[in-house]
C-alpha cells in the first residue's frame, strides 16, 4: 500500500512553513494546484503552479466562499485508484488524481475571541476547506491530508526521507488528526451559535494534551488538555502535576474573589490559610498563621506583586507552588533559591475556560453553571434582633468567600479578615463547626469576637449555641431551613447577629 504523491492541492490560510514543503514537492517532480493567495505564495518561490481555475473552469466566485468546490476538485481526491469505474470515469471526466492535500481552515475560532463582528465571524466559517479536509481523509487508502501547519514537520520528514512515499499507516494517521481539526472546528462554530440558544447538549473540544507525570496517584495515568500558556507562565521548577493542577486552579479561583491584598495557602484544594491586609506581606504572614502544620507542601496563591520582603517570609517554609501577577527581580532570585519550587506568573484573574463546569460520572456527563457570587452586605438580609456591626459585616463577607470554597459541609470562622479556623468535608456540620472551634484553639487563636459563616443552612440550632459558647458574635448562613426560626431564636437568646445570604454554596 506504499503510494507515491504525484500531485498535490494547496490551499491554506496560513503560509509559515509552507515554503520547506513546496521546495521538496518541487525537488520531486510533484505537479501543485492551487488558488488565491497561496498560488501567490508558490508563485513567489519560483515553482510551477496550475490554478485550480484551470482544471475547473471555472473561476473564485461569490467573492471567494466558492473556490475548489467542483467535481474535477473533489473527484481527484475521492476517486479510488483500485476501482475500475471510478478509473473509467475519472479518464471520462479528465479528473486528474490528486495524491497530497494540503488545507487548514479560516481562524475562526481566533476571530471570535478577538470580538470582531457577527459578519467577520461567520465570513470565518471555513466551507471548502473542511470539505477537502474530509473528502481526503475519507479516502486515505489513497491520499494524503494534511490539515494543520504543526504537521508540516511530519510531511517534510515523510518527502524526504521517503522520496515522496507514504505508506497506508502514515496516511491513516494522516487522516485521524484532519478528523481531529474537523471535529474540533465544528465544535467551536456550534459553541458560537449555542450563545444564543442554550441548547442542552454535551459538546467540548481541546487540541492540544499534556501528558503529566502520572494521575492523583502514581498509578493513574494523567494528560491535561488545554492551553496553560494562555492564562500564566512558569517561571522555575519543575512540571506542574495533576495535583498541583487541581490546587492551582482552587487558589486561583479564591483568591480572584478578593480587592484587597490576599493570600490563600491551599492544601488538597482547600484554604488552611486565608487572610487580607493592608500589603502583600502582611497578608502571607497573617494566611501562613492560620495552620502552620498545614502550610507545608501547600500552594500560596497571591493577587498582588511578590516583593522582596514577602519572598523572604516565604522561602523558610517548604510549598510546591506560588502563584501571583507578578514578581519583583529580587523576590525571584530569592524563591529561585529552591529549584524544584514551581513560580507561576498568571496572566488573567479568570483562568476558567467557559461558564460551565464538567464532572464525568456513571455513563454520562454533569454540567453546571459556575459557582460565581459570593454574597456581600448588598445582600445580606438580617433576622436577628442585633444588627452586625461594620466590622462584622466586613468579615462576614470575608468569610463567606472563604466557605464557598471549602468542601462541603463547610464551616468558616473568621477575625479581623482572616481565617482563624475551618473545617470542610464533613458529614456532619456540628462536627465541622467543633473541629474549626478545635483548630482555631491549637494555633493560639481567640475566637471573641469572630464571625462564621456556613455554606448551607442550620437544620437544627445546634452550630448556633456552640458557636456562641466560643464567643462567636456574628453568622451568616443561607437560610431556608424549615426550622430557620429556632437557630434565629438560638442565635437572639445569645445576643449574636445573624444574617441569611439566600445562597446556598454546596461543593463537592
Amino acid at each position: 500500500m506504499q503510494k507515491k504523491i504525484k500531485s498535490a492541492l494547496i490551499s491554506v490560510f496560513y503560509k509559515d512553513g509552507l515554503d520547506l514543503i513546496v521546495n521538496e514537492l518541487s525537488k520531486l517532480g510533484v505537479t501543485i494546484y492551487s488558488t488565491g493567495g497561496t498560488q501567490t505564495f508558490i508563485e513567489s518561490l519560483g515553482v510551477r503552479v496550475i490554478p485550480v481555475e484551470e482544471l475547473t473552469l471555472y473561476p473564485s466566485i461569490l467573492g471567494g466562499r466558492v473556490k475548489t468546490l467542483h467535481p474535477k476538485v473533489f473527484g481527484g481526491i475521492l476517486g479510488r485508484r483500485n476501482n475500475p469505474t471510478d478509473q473509467q470515469e475519472m479518464q471520462q471526466y479528465a479528473i486528474p488524481e490528486i495524491d497530497l492535500v494540503i488545507v487548514d481552515l479560516y481562524p475562526f475560532g481566533e476571530t471570535v475571541k478577538a470580538g470582531k463582528s457577527e459578519e467577520e465571524i461567520i465570513e470565518k466559517i471555513d466551507i471548502g476547506g473542511i470539505s477537502l479536509i474530509r473528502a481526503a481523509a475519507k479516502n486515505f487508502n489513497d491520499t494524503l491530508i494534511v490539515s494543520s501547519r504543526t504537521d508540516y514537520t511530519q510531511l517534510l520528514q515523510l518527502l524526504q526521507t521517503k522520496a515522496g512515499e507514504t505508506s497506508l499507516e502514515d496516511r491513516k494517521l494522516f487522516a485521524a488528526k484532519a478528523f481531529m481539526q474537523s471535529s474540533h472546528y465544528d465544535t467551536l462554530i456550534f459553541q458560537y451559535f449555542n450563545r444564543s440558544f442554550g441548547l442542552d447538549v454535551f459538546k467540548q473540544s481541546e487540541l492540544s494534551g499534556k501528558v503529566l507525570r502520572y494521575g492523583e496517584n502514581p498509578h493513574q495515568r494523567g494528560v491535561f488538555y488545554g492551553n496553560l500558556e494562555e492564562i500564566f507562565d512558569i517561571l522555575n521548577g519543575k512540571e506542574l502535576s495533576y495535583n498541583n493542577l487541581v490546587d492551582v486552579d482552587a487558589a486561583l479561583n479564591l483568591v480572584a474573589e478578593f480587592e484587597e491584598p490576599t493570600v490563600a495557602i491551599i492544601k488538597h484544594t482547600n484554604s488552611c490559610g486565608l487572610a487580607s491586609r493592608s500589603n502583600i506581606c502582611e497578608a502571607y504572614k497573617a494566611a501562613f498563621a492560620c495552620d502552620t502544620v498545614s502550610a507545608f507542601g501547600g500552594i500560596i496563591a497571591l493577587n498582588r506583586e511578590v516583593d522582596a520582603a514577602t519572598a523572604t517570609e516565604m522561602n523558610s517554609l517548604f510549598f510546591e507552588v506560588v502563584i501571583a501577577p507578578a514578581y519583583s527581580d529580587e523576590a525571584l532570585t530569592i524563591l529561585k533559591s529552591k529549584k524544584n519550587r514551581i513560580i507561576i506568573c498568571h496572566k488573567t484573574a479568570d483562568n476558567s475556560s467557559g461558564k460551565m463546569q464538567f464532572k464525568n460520572l456513571l455513563n454520562g456527563v454533569l454540567a453546571q453553571d459556575v459557582d460565581g457570587t459570593a454574597e456581600g452586605r448588598n445582600e445580606f438580609k438580617t433576622v436577628t434582633q442585633q444588627s452586625p456591626t461594620p466590622e462584622q459585616i466586613a468579615d462576614l463577607e470575608f468569610a463567606v468567600k472563604a466557605v464557598k470554597h471549602l468542601k462541603s459541609n463547610g464551616i468558616a470562622l473568621v477575625k479581623n479578615k482572616q481565617l482563624v479556623g475551618s473545617n470542610c468535608g464533613q458529614t456532619s456540620r456540628v462536627d465541622a463547626l467543633q473541629n474549626a472551634i478545635r483548630k482555631a484553639a491549637e494555633f493560639g487563636f481567640n475566637l471573641q469576637g469572630a464571625v462564621m459563616a456556613s455554606d448551607a443552612f442550620f437544620p437544627f440550632p445546634d452550630c448556633v449555641n456552640i458557636s456562641a459558647k466560643v464567643g462567636i458574635t456574628a453568622i451568616a448562613q443561607p437560610g431556608g431551613s424549615i426550622k430557620d426560626q429556632d437557630s434565629i431564636d438560638a442565635a437572639n437568646a445569645a445576643g449574636q447577629a445573624m444574617v441569611f445570604t439566600g445562597v446556598r454554596h454546596f461543593k463537592h
